[in-house]
């Protein structure tokens, strides 16, 4: 089992603020995410200053697509995003339009898990040519008072993994959360608030990555 990778959402209100953070932890982070928020409030601008930044690492444009996929795709990957996310409400034409533009800029199509949502959905994502899932409780549900991931999460991870997605995990997600997923399929971690608020972001994405180590770590016979 491959050892996950760490992903830092920036979803803050405007670009100085995520940078500072960014700026002082990347050198521990596998995948910087320009979060919705972020999207929202700088545009397309955020992904080509994060590219010129960081022109080595994989950039997640968050934008959540829902209908005119290809326009805002392209919008995404001309600024330097590497991923772009489509919400699984979407048409399966507005995702086609979306890997269509993946395809001509080598990028990758996210499509995240939004109730409800169906394997049958799931399945036709994937011979369409999705690559990856994001798999995630929301800030309504934590709200609501959910507070973990359940082992209906845990079960939809390892099936979604079988289909041959990478699976990512997002919603909150602490260092206590880590241990809870040993033994799943996780691709990738999305940490957010616990790096990007953090008095040491460094430290907190170090902290993540050794977490991540020992909860995956190989074992030997």
């Amino acid at each position: 089992m491959l050892i996950p990778k760490l992903q830092m959402a920036l979803d803050n209100y405007e670009l100085p603020s995520a940078l500072g953070p960014l700026q002082k932890a990347h050198e521990h982070i596998d995948i910087i995410e320009a979060g919705t928020i972020l999207c929202l409030a700088e545009g397309m601008h955020a992904v080509r200053i994060l590219r010129s930044l960081y022109p080595h690492k994989p950039i997640l444009a968050d934008v959540r697509i829902a209908e005119a996929g290809s326009l805002i795709a392209k919008m995404a990957f001309e600024a330097g995003a590497s991923w772009v996310s489509v919400v699984s409400g979407a048409t399966l034409t507005t995702v086609d339009a979306v890997l269509n533009q993946a395809a001509r800029w080598q990028g990758e199509v996210q499509v995240e898990l939004i109730d409800p949502w169906t394997y049958e959905q799931a399945r036709e994502w994937r011979a369409m040519g999705v690559q990856q899932i994001i798999t995630h409780r929301s800030r309504d549900a934590e709200a609501k008072g959910q507070q973990t991931w359940s082992a209906q999460d845990l079960d939809d991870i390892r099936r979604l993994a079988d289909m041959g997605f990478l699976v990512t995990v997002t919603g909150g997600v602490t260092l206590e959360d880590i241990p809870r997923f040993a033994g799943a399929p996780v691709g990738i971690f999305i940490a957010g608030r616990a790096i990007r608020d953090a008095d040491d972001p460094a430290l907190a994405a170090r902290a993540f990555q050794e977490a991540i180590a020992r909860t995956f770590a190989p074992t030997t016979a």
